[in-house]
């Protein structure tokens, strides 16, 4: 058996991330991996704007007077005209700033007299008394030319999987579309003639198919094609035939099921007869009976039939597996730490990846662990918040401080 960490390592290793790239709208890039870096042709903001509503004014103004004439009204979009000495000028959220101005002054700190000049409140906890000194506010309120973005810099590199605040990133520069790598197509089966279909008839010594659902999820949910080969019967020709067809369909072939070493599990020695198998067992629980291999070219993982090792093992090793071969980046989980709100009573040899919830102690975020950590209880899967580890030939003691992956 390899231990948990050599076993992430290795299949990371393995991952060849994919060469396919296609070139699709901002429209429809979500959730899709950048197959180049993004360089700004321009700079954002374009131009000095104001950040608020309220008056432009050169600070110099302050050292003969505290009230101005408006000489001009610059809305947003508008160009103005360069600022006059001892004059303000109306400006908006977003308007260019006109030559000559320093600082924009919030309309909430002025008053308009009856002459229709605006007062400026040189009192105010923001705008710092004169006292015979120049007006401390240079540059105050103003967003400078190129301050978000410079012209030439990269704004997202290769490898980044776009979320919704990156596409409005990437418009914020004019670019409408972006090369990205083309989706993986993931085929899936799960095997067992124990299992039969939600809908249908419960008979003595069936079950649900609960792991295909579970796994037909997950795929879309990170932007694959999924295409879902239903349940192989629990021979050693169906599972060859299906293996068969899968690798010739996919990027990626993931099964659920038949992957220990009873007779009924025909997963290892169709692969040993179609391709190769280089891993199969992993020191962890829940999940220990993992396969990785190839069918003929196509990569091969098995995830075990138990409910909770399949998602277990899914989330741990087949997710960041897949990340990696989209050509993503930096795919590795990182932990929160958290107190424990639960003790264990004996070590394990294995590393334990527990279901834990988030719970609210004396004002500090904790975990707590399922009552039943049992592989088969998919219920703590939706009770739960992430994986609590508990590592090997560990005792856990309350207020030990755990590691905790969020799902």
């Amino acid at each position: 058996m390899k231990t948990f960490d050599e076993a992430l390592a290795y299949l990371i290793e393995k991952a060849t991330p994919t060469q396919k790239t296609i070139t699709v709208s901002i429209t429809e890039a979500l959730g899709k991996t950048l197959a180049e870096d993004l360089i700004s042709s321009i700079n954002v903001p374009p131009h000095d704007n104001s950040m608020m509503d309220g008056y432009a004014i050169a600070t110099s103004s302050f050292e003969t007077a505290n009230s101005f004439p408006v000489s001009q009204r610059i809305a947003a979009g508008e160009i103005g005209t360069p600022l006059q000495q001892g004059t303000v000028a109306r400006i908006f959220t977003g308007a260019a700033i006109p030559a000559n101005v320093d600082a924009v002054i919030m309309q909430e700190e002025t008053s308009v007299l009856e002459n229709k000049n605006i007062k400026i409140n040189l009192n105010s906890a923001i705008y710092t008394p004169l006292r015979g000194k120049k007006y401390p506010g240079g540059g105050r309120n103003i967003r400078r030319k190129g301050e978000d973005i410079a012209k030439n810099e990269i704004i997202l590199h290769q490898g980044h999987l776009l979320k919704a605040q990156d596409l409005g990133l990437i418009t914020s520069i004019g670019i409408a579309e972006v090369k990205v790598y083309q989706p993986l197509t993931i085929a899936t089966f799960t095997t067992g003639n124990e299992l039969i279909e939600p809908g249908n008839k419960l008979e003595t010594g069936k079950i649900f198919n609960a792991n295909r659902y579970v796994i037909a999820g997950e795929i879309p949910k990170m932007g694959f094609t999924l295409i879902d080969l239903g349940v192989v019967e629990d021979t050693l020709e169906s599972t060859i035939e299906a293996m068969q067809k899968a690798s010739k369909i996919a990027d990626v072939v993931i099964t659920t099921g038949g992957v220990s070493v009873g007779e009924e599990d025909h997963i290892k020695p169709a692969i040993e007869q179609l391709g190769k198998l280089d891993m199969w067992k992993v020191k962890m629980k829940p999940g220990k009976p993992l396969a990785y291999g190839y069918i003929n070219d196509t990569p091969f993982i098995g995830l075990p039939g138990n409910p909770v090792s399949a998602f277990a093992t899914f989330k741990l090793f087949a997710k960041p597996y897949l990340q990696t071969m989209q050509g993503q980046r930096n795919v590795m989980a990182e932990p929160i730490w958290l107190k424990a709100n639960f003790s264990t009573q004996k070590p394990n040899f294995r590393r334990e990846f527990a279901r834990g919830k988030l719970v609210n102690i004396h004002s500090e975020t904790q975990v707590e662990l399922y009552p039943n950590q049992g592989s088969g209880a998919l219920v703590s899967t939706v009770w739960a918040d992430g994986f609590a580890v508990i590592p090997e030939e560990t005792i856990i003691q309350q207020g030990d401080m755990v590691a905790f992956y969020p799902f």
